[in-house]
């Protein structure tokens, strides 16, 4: 993880009295409000392929591929093909479990923390 996130994020963050689970996954990955909502929503539906996914946020496939591809990298959700009977594959994709997306969210924090410690003690210097 990239341990220099946007700072104004962060003060957006600050600012809200109480930011949503999906406002700070927002911001500590540095994604899109509707990239952690979608995040959110195969939480809830493992196993999606775009297009069932696409219905179930209501946004169009290509915006909720390109979400899809930005969560992979960031490491909140795999894809895995699936042979179809007829011929041909599909992807379905599925979200980092919780504990590992809070644990990376932690992490990155830590490291952004640490990040944050240094310039103030290189201050001056």
């Amino acid at each position: 993880m990239d341990p220099d996130p946007s700072p104004n994020q962060f003060r957006e963050l600050m600012v809200d009295e109480a930011p949503s689970f999906a406002d700070v996954l927002a911001c500590v990955f540095g994604v899109q409000h509707h990239e952690s909502e979608t995040y959110l929503t195969l939480l809830d539906n493992p196993g999606t392929t775009v297009a069932e996914l696409a219905e179930v946020v209501d946004r169009d496939r290509s915006n909720v591929n390109r979400s899809l591809s930005t969560l992979r990298e960031k490491g909140l959700a795999e894809r895995r093909r699936r042979l179809l009977d007829g011929g041909g594959h599909v992807y379905q994709y599925t979200a980092t479990p919780l504990d590992e997306a809070k644990g990376m969210m932690h992490e990155t924090l830590d490291e952004w923390s640490a990040y944050v410690h240094d310039r103030i003690d290189e201050y001056g210097e």
